[in-house]
């Protein structure tokens, strides 16, 4: 099978081991993580050990009933959004009513159908992911996206109009939502590594030193990195790797050149560019807008950059939808 949910975990909670190991094996089969519970205590213990994606709970339990236990994970916020399938031998619309009104999500009938049982939890697992996104992917953006700001306070709403300024690109040349999507998240965390280099090297009045260049363009991978483990931002990796990438293999950190170098951190690159010289800083010239696309375009002629990228971006800034946010600097 394709990895269709990003090996989903879901949790078997039923004391009877025949049926439990049967529902992990179909499950297992089909791409999914699963842990099994056989009562309510086992059942609590797994789910604090590993937040499961989806859980499958039986009605009948050793030490309570499947109705009380899902009522319970409804009630708390850690598990609330996580989706319950009620498994059950009862059929009777009582029986329903009562899992509904315990917050259960869908259920099944015993004996399961095999192919029933993978569509309900495949589904569900996909609005699991959704909820993930959304729920957690703004938070952990934001969070950080003000905290690099909070470190420099010459970088005030530059998150902000990276994000802007490259999902503007992306849509001038026809990329789809979810690239927009990702140039956005990406406009705010393509330099969260620099969380990990010290303020006395990002702040130091002089020239860098060797070591000291070394070290800070070391936050691509160190930003690549931290965002290993946040499931929620994993199209945005490339970004924060690569967005100091060249397209003649004179960039860093891996020396990409031409395709190699993702589109999408590509475009980021090219804001990233124009907004570090066009933002006032008191160790330089703050340049204006067009006097930002001369750069642009002469790292082109140096072989930096797409040509197609640099233009598209020149007529937004002069000629689109961004004209009244820029002028003020050109």
């Amino acid at each position: 099978m394709t990895n269709r949910v990003d090996t989903a975990r879901v949790l078997v909670i039923d004391d009877e081991q025949g049926h439990a190991s049967l529902l992990e094996r179909l499950l297992t089969k089909e791409g999914y993580a699963v842990d099994t519970a056989g009562d309510i205590d086992a059942a609590i213990a797994a789910i604090a050990h590993r937040s499961p994606d989806v859980i499958l709970l039986d009605v009948v339990l050793p030490n309570g009933d499947g109705f009380a236990l899902c009522r319970r994970l409804k009630i708390d916020a850690a598990t609330r959004l996580t989706p319950v399938i009620m498994v059950t031998a009862l059929t009777d619309r009582e029986s329903r009513i009562k899992g509904r009104e315990a917050g259960a999500d869908d259920f099944l009938t015993k004996p399961v159908d095999g192919e029933e049982l993978i569509a309900r939890v495949h589904s569900l697992a996909r609005v699991k992911r959704y909820t993930d996104d959304l729920d957690s992917a703004a938070s952990i953006i934001m969070a950080l996206a003000v905290m690099i700001e909070a470190r420099d306070g010459y970088l005030e709403g530059r998150c902000h109009r990276i994000a802007n300024n490259a999902t503007a690109i992306g849509r001038a040349i026809g990329l789809g939502s979810l690239d927009l999507q990702t140039l956005h998240r990406g406009g705010f965390l393509h330099d969260v590594g620099m969380l990990a280099i010290p303020l006395t090297v990002l702040k130091k009045a002089g020239a860098l030193d060797r070591d000291e260049l070394a070290l800070v363009r070391s936050h691509t991978v160190k930003g690549d990195e931290l965002c290993r483990n946040l499931r929620s931002v994993q199209a945005v990796r490339p970004i924060i790797r690569h967005h100091h990438e060249r397209i003649d293999g004179s960039g860093y950190p891996d020396r990409l050149r031409g395709e190699e170098v993702p589109l999408l951190a590509q475009i980021i690159g090219v804001v990233d560019v124009y907004d570090a010289v066009t933002t006032p800083r008191p160790y330089q010239q703050t340049l204006t807008a067009k006097q930002a696309i001369r750069i642009l375009r002469d790292q082109v002629d140096r072989g930096w950059r797409q040509q197609y990228l640099v233009e598209t971006f020149a007529e937004i800034i002069e000629d689109g939808p961004l004209k009244t946010i820029q002028e003020g600097r050109s």
